[in-house]
C-alpha cells in the first residue's frame, strides 16, 4: 500500500461516497493483504512510545512531549491528551486531521480515527463540558456533529463515522453508510466502539449490541454472550472482554452461604436490587446497591460472617464494581 503523494491536491485526495462503497464491498469479499511494512523502526519521547510504520512521520512524536494522560492512534496520525486539557497531533496532516483546531483547551478524551485501506482520517475530541470538538476529513460527514449535541461522556471514531455516548444511556452517531446509526430504542449502554464497516455497544446488564455490515460475521454475537466489561470493533471483526465473575455469581455465592438468614436475606436484597436496576440500564443505582451489600459485609466481618466470608464476598463485589467503572 502506497499513501498518498502530499503534493496532491485537496480534491484529488478524497474519495467519492460512490467509489468507497465500492472498496467496502470490495474488502468483504477479498482477503486482505497485508496492509503495512514489516516492523522495522520504533521510537520514543517522554511518556509516550511508538513503534511500527513510521512511513508518514505517525511514530515523530514531538520532542519534550510530557504530561500526556491519553492517547489514540490512526492508520496514519497520532493524537495525544495532556493532562492540562490540551491535545497534540502528529503524523500525515492530510485535511488537518493531526492539527488540532487552535484554541481547543478542557478536553477530556481524544478519538484518532483511520482507514486500512485510504489514506484518510479524521479526529474527535471531548470537552469537559460535555461537547465533541471534530476535524480532518470530512467527506461522509464524519467531522460534522449534530447542531445542539451535549451530555457527551464517550466518543469513538473510525473511518468514516464517529459515535458518541450521552450520559443518559444512549447513543448518537454520524457519517456515512448509516454506521452511526444505532438500533431504534437502544438505551441502558455503557461503552462504544467505531469499527471499519460496523459499531459495537456494550449495555450495562453485561450484553453486546451490534449493526452495519455483517458480511464476514463481525455481528454474528455469540448466543447467550452476556457478562462482558469491555468491546473493540476492528475492521471487520469484534471483540468482547468477559469478566470472569458477574452478579449472577456473586448471588449464588451468597445463597450458598451456611450464614444467619437475615443477613443473608439482607445481602441477597440488595444484590437483587443491583440486578434489578442494571436490567432498568441504572448503573449508577447498581453501583449504590452494591457499595451498601460492601458495607454489610464490613459490618457483620468476624460477626455473623466469618472474616473469610466477608473478606471473598466484598473482593467478588468491588471487582464487580470495577468492571461497572463505579466510582
Amino acid at each position: 500500500m502506497k499513501y498518498a503523494n502530499k503534493s496532491q491536491n485537496k480534491h484529488d485526495r478524497r474519495i467519492s461516497i460512490r467509489a468507497l462503497l465500492v472498496i467496502l464491498a470490495l474488502v468483504t469479499s477479498i482477503t486482505l493483504p497485508t496492509l503495512r511494512p514489516p516492523v522495522t523502526h520504533a521510537q520514543a519521547s517522554g511518556t509516550v512510545v511508538g513503534w511500527g510504520d513510521n512511513s508518514v512521520g505517525q511514530l515523530n512524536i514531538p520532542v519534550g512531549l510530557s504530561g500526556v494522560v491519553a492517547i489514540s492512534a490512526g492508520l496514519t496520525h497520532s493524537l495525544a491528551l495532556k493532562s492540562d486539557g490540551t491535545v497534540v497531533g502528529w503524523g500525515d496532516n492530510g485535511s488537518g486531521k493531526a492539527t488540532p483546531p487552535a484554541g481547543l483547551v478542557n478536553v477530556t478524551a481524544i478519538a484518532a480515527g483511520g482507514s486500512e485501506l485510504i489514506e484518510t482520517g479524521h479526529s474527535l475530541a471531548l470537552k469537559s463540558d460535555g461537547t465533541i470538538v471534530a476535524w480532518g476529513d470530512d467527506s461522509a460527514g464524519q467531522a460534522t456533529p449534530p447542531a445542539g449535541l451535549s451530555g457527551v461522556v464517550a466518543i469513538s471514531a473510525r473511518v468514516f463515522h464517529s459515535l458518541t455516548l450521552k450520559s443518559d444511556g444512549t447513543i448518537v452517531g454520524w457519517g456515512a453508510f448509516g454506521l452511526g446509526t444505532p438500533p431504534a430504542g437502544l438505551s441502558g449502554v455503557m461503552a462504544i466502539s467505531a469499527g471499519g464497516v460496523h459499531s459495537l455497544a456494550l449495555k450495562s446488564d453485561g450484553t453486546v449490541v451490534g449493526w452495519g455490515d455483517n458480511s464476514r460475521g463481525q455481528l454474528n454475537i455469540p448466543s447467550g454472550l452476556s457478562g462482558v466489561v469491555a468491546i473493540s470493533a476492528g475492521a471487520i471483526h469484534s471483540l468482547a472482554l468477559v469478566s470472569a465473575f458477574d452478579l449472577d455469581d456473586l448471588i449464588a455465592l451468597v445463597n450458598g452461604l451456611n450464614i444467619h438468614q437475615g443477613i443473608q436475606s439482607s445481602l441477597l436484597a440488595k444484590l437483587n436490587a443491583a440486578a434489578a436496576a442494571l436490567a432498568a440500564g441504572n448503573t449508577a443505582t447498581a453501583c449504590t446497591k452494591l457499595q451498601d451489600f460492601i458495607n454489610e459485609c464490613n459490618a457483620q466481618s468476624g460477626k455473623k460472617l466469618s472474616v473469610e466470608q466477608a473478606n471473598e464476598l466484598i473482593g467478588r463485589a468491588n471487582e464487580i464494581r470495577d468492571s461497572l467503572g463505579c466510582p
